[in-house]
């Protein structure tokens, strides 16, 4: 599959797709189920009889990230976007009341994906994301058609240099604290993880960190994520477990990379190759949350996807 560079200002597959799309708010509704004692927000969008398509959120936002896309996909493809525990709308119990780690966040998203019924699907996973949907596809193989990948790493090369910081708060969290709180959830550091080095920072819109940044600030929720985030060690160190399914199962695989991201490099995207050569990729002008500044393009480039697969499980 080619790899490609998408952006605003030409003529590219991605917008030609685009161009066809019809945006519709008509099926969007907002849930709450209970997973485990857990109220457990979601998004859901689309006819519930058509292929689905599970959206899984990154740090610090919720599903509400998919709101730009939810329209773009609705007519054709049952659409679930969940906040995980801790996040979004979700129950957010302390630390001492729920075990913040990706193995359970997985493990309550794989079942609310039970309870909702989606006996198969395809997996778009942004940052965070990432983590939550390997766990699932591994722990559930048979139920994953494709993936979707937008700025989420899976290889020690993605990791930019401000991940040095991060390191040194997994070796010694007690005394790098105060350090990862500025490096990762202050106020600019949520900004310019929108903006990373965009040559555009006109084309967003700051409600998006300043809420984000409201979010980090809620009573219970440093706790939470600096806890959290502890144990995102443990997806680095399974980084080679997921290559190898991805090198065993080759699934279909979409990359939609913003290259203005400051954490997580061009290199991430290029490394799915390595493990799965057909998988189509594509550069885009846009940052970590590449919907910010390229949501014509991901519609167009994913609606592509989404059409031409077939019926592969993993």
């Amino acid at each position: 599959m080619p790899y490609s560079s998408s952006s605003g200002g030409g003529a590219t597959s991605a917008q030609a797709s685009a161009d066809h799309v019809r945006s519709s708010r008509r099926s969007i509704s907002y849930h709450s189920v209970d997973v485990n004692g857990l109220k457990i927000f979601y998004r859901e969008a689309g006819p519930v009889d058509a292929p689905a398509v599970l959206l899984l959120h990154g740090f610090p936002s919720s599903s509400r990230m998919w709101e730009p896309l939810l329209p773009l996909l609705a007519d054709k493809y049952h659409l679930i976007a969940p906040d995980y525990p801790g996040f979004g709308h979700s129950s957010a119990p302390p630390p001492s009341d729920f075990s913040y780690t990706f193995d359970n966040i997985a493990g309550v998203i794989g079942e609310l994906t039970a309870k909702l019924g989606l006996t198969n699907y395809v997996l778009l996973m942004q940052d965070y994301g990432g983590p939550v949907g390997f766990r699932m596809a591994l722990a559930d193989p048979e139920r994953i058609r494709g993936i979707i990948i937008q700025n989420a790493v899976s290889h020690e090369q993605g990791l930019s240099p401000l991940w040095e910081a991060r390191r040194k708060y997994w070796a010694d969290p007690a005394h790098e604290l105060e350090a990862l709180r500025a490096n990762f959830t202050s106020l600019e550091a949520t900004r310019q993880r929108h903006l990373g080095s965009s040559p555009h920072p006109e084309r967003y819109d700051p409600d998006t960190w300043i809420d984000e940044y409201a979010f980090l600030t809620r009573p219970g929720q440093a706790e939470i994520q600096t806890t959290l985030f502890l144990d995102y060690r443990t997806n680095v160190a399974s980084y080679p477990k997921w290559q190898d399914w991805l090198r065993k199962t080759r699934p279909p695989t979409l990359v939609v990379w913003g290259k203005y991201d400051r954490s997580f490099t061009v290199a991430g995207a290029a490394a799915y190759r390595d493990d799965v050569p057909d998988a189509e990729v594509h550069m885009l002008e846009a940052g970590h949350f590449a919907l910010d500044e390229a949501t014509d393009d991901i519609a167009g480039l994913v609606r592509d996807f989404l059409a031409r697969l077939g019926g592969h499980t993993g």
